[in-house]
């Protein structure tokens, strides 16, 4: 039986990619790896105690003054402090927070764009069914060879898994606009972008709010994976533990991701509108 080349195929075409656009991919590279680098250097600019004070205020305030979820935060990044793992901590933090915003700098524009246009949405809904089924692992295979090791390739890797929530549930959040509210806009004489930004985009905001929260929890848990191609933080923590069957280790790690993703999900949730 005749054998397609597929995997053949595939591999030839980023060995092209490797030989004929590697500079832009170092320039690239750099760029992301100083977004990365600044983001990190912000979180640890302030001592621990005094993020948490932060993060207790901003739990507080954007959790509608409530005390539970200020205080759970709180002693939740007071644990991480305690394990020892706070700079690990802000690693990941900042490279689940870089990776989302690129995330969704690319997918909420295509998003409304697929929403507008049948013909794109068509073309994005098998991309999008091939990037959320495809194991996680083989995405860092293509970003180790353009980007070598590092959190440059773990971002780029996170980017591709955890954007299709984003541009699904904006698509979907479009879509849903009452059709009474857009004919009150045209009849207004508004433009497409009055449209949008008036009336598409508020009323969407809480679908679009959902795939945000969708976006970064699966950065969360794609930047523990990329661990493996060189990602800093509290992935390569539990992989450490993983290789020395060191439990302690693996599970302390394990932890304090529970806690970030908790954080990270809480306010995205009392961000949305309801």
């Amino acid at each position: 039986m005749l054998r397609l080349p597929v995997g053949d195929t595939v591999e030839l075409a980023v060995d092209w990619i490797e030989a004929n656009f590697g500079q832009f991919l170092d320039t690239i590279s750099q760029q992301l790896d100083f977004l990365i680098s600044s983001l990190k250097d912000a979180l640890l600019f302030l001592p621990p105690e005094l993020f948490i004070a932060v993060i207790f205020l901003l739990a507080y305030f954007v959790g509608k003054r409530n005390i539970k979820l200020a205080a759970g935060t709180a002693i939740g990044f007071f644990l991480i402090q305690n394990m020892g793992l706070w700079t690990l901590s802000m690693e990941t933090l900042a490279l689940v927070l870089s990776s989302t915003l690129l995330a969704l700098i690319i997918g909420i524009p295509l998003g409304i764009l697929s929403a507008k246009n049948t013909t794109l949405s068509s073309i994005l809904k098998p991309v999008l069914d091939f990037m959320q089924t495809m194991p996680p692992f083989v995405y860092l295979i293509p970003a180790l060879i353009f980007f070598q090791l590092g959190n440059v390739p773990s971002m780029i890797a996170t980017v591709v898994f955890a954007m299709p929530p984003a541009i699904r549930l904006t698509n979907l959040g479009i879509r849903q606009v009452p059709i009474e509210l857009t004919e009150v806009a045209d009849s207004f004489g508004s433009t497409s972008w009055q449209k949008l930004s008036k009336v598409e985009l508020p009323v969407a905001l809480p679908t679009i709010m959902a795939g945000v929260n969708q976006c970064i929890m699966l950065s969360l848990s794609m930047v523990v994976i990329a661990a493996m191609i060189g990602a800093r933080g509290l992935g390569y923590q539990v992989l450490l533990g993983i290789q020395r069957v060191d439990i302690g280790m693996g599970f302390e790690a394990g932890l304090s991701i529970v806690i970030i993703a908790v954080f990270l999900d809480r306010i995205t949730q009392h961000l949305s509108p309801r």
